[in-house]
């Protein structure tokens, strides 16, 4: 990566994507954006493995192609799927990072924004560990609207209108994060802690 490479628009160095209050578990599951790819949009998903149920190793597993298909009846069908997402929130606010930010992670599948397709190529994805249905816990908030401000301070094109859920570029094919998703006290916080 050149210099220039490491800079935002506000000239910022920035010489990786990785974020220091994350846990770094790399995934295999990241490749390039295309040239000249402004970054201007977040993606908030929510995830459980098996579904409806937390912790365990089983997001990071999926995230790593480490999950075992022996592991739960459910996860057979999604064992060899190759998916990723920059970051994940769990349960107890624990912030992990799978994908530099700088790279295109692949969360966001068949999707659109702005009559723009392939939201991969210019989104960064956080996931929630959580179900549609189950009230996220109020560190994850916390801890969502933090690293929301440091990617804002990161990629300053991503304004309040550019931070959406997974089921508004895809909709119709993903209901994540769902209704028990506080939209309205996340922004407040978003905006208190700035």
């Amino acid at each position: 990566m050149s210099a220039a490479d490491g800079l935002n628009r506000k000239g910022l160095n920035m010489p990786d994507g990785w974020l220091p209050q994350a846990r770094r578990a790399p995934s295999p599951n990241w490749d390039e954006r295309p040239p000249n790819t402004a970054v201007d949009l977040l993606v908030i998903h929510g995830i459980s493995l098996p579904p409806g149920e937390f912790g365990g190793p089983w997001i990071d597993d999926l995230f790593r192609n480490r999950l075992d298909p022996q592991a739960h009846p459910c996860f057979q069908a999604i064992a060899q799927l190759r998916v990723s997402s920059h970051l994940l929130i769990r349960r107890d606010g624990e912030l992990i990072q799978y994908v530099d930010l700088h790279h295109r992670a692949w969360h966001a599948g068949v999707s659109i924004f702005q009559g723009r397709e392939a939201c991969n190529d210019f989104a960064i994805g956080i996931e929630l560990e959580g179900a549609d249905l189950i009230p996220y816990e109020e560190v994850q908030y916390r801890v969502l609207a933090r690293t929301t401000q440091d990617i804002q301070s990161r990629f300053p094109a991503i304004g309040r209108g550019h931070i959406v859920g997974h089921s508004d570029i895809a909709p119709g094919r993903k209901t994540d994060p769902g209704p028990a998703f506080d939209w309205e006290y996340f922004r407040r916080l978003v905006e208190a802690e700035g």
